[in-house]
């Protein structure tokens, strides 16, 4: 089932339950999705790669947006944030652990043949790949160049 007809699913249970915060949380992700889908060279229809990518991509403004709010004080709209992000997460694949994520990396150096920070680029491009959706690029990024200087 494509993640639109999900959430599409979802959004009449969350009318039904007259549950507000997870109906805004949804509706975003729809919008999100149909917003996509009209993009000039889309095609009218996401690969569930895309969708992945808008999910995360929205996971990380709830995350950024709460980060802003939770140091200016505002726990009003960070608990909206919040509830939010925990929404979207249910539809994103579980994210590795920083030890789960620093093996599979260690295992992409070594299958690289990489041995400093010149070859972060070659390690880098595997691993944005092979974690697709599992795991954040920053996160990626920092252990890369720990394991590699």
């Amino acid at each position: 089932m494509s993640l639109k007809l999900q959430i599409e699913g979802d959004i009449k249970k969350a009318m039904l339950a007259k549950n507000k915060d997870e109906l805004r949380a949804l509706r975003s992700i729809k919008s999100m999705i149909l917003l996509a889908e009209t993009e000039k060279g889309s095609g009218g229809e996401l690969s569930s790669d895309a969708e992945m990518k808008l999910l995360q991509k929205a996971a990380k403004q709830r995350n950024d947006s709460l980060e802003v709010y939770r140091e200016q004080g505002r726990d009003d709209l960070a608990e909206i944030e919040q509830s939010e992000l925990e929404v979207i997460n249910r539809y994103l694949p579980k994210q590795l652990s920083k030890e789960e994520l620093t093996s599979e990396i260690g295992k992409i150096i070594a299958n690289t043949g990489a041995t400093n920070m010149k070859d972060m680029g070659k390690v880098m491009g595997i691993a944005s790949k092979t974690l697709a959706g599992k795991a954040d690029g920053k996160a990626i990024s920092e252990i890369v160049k720990s394991q590699l200087s």
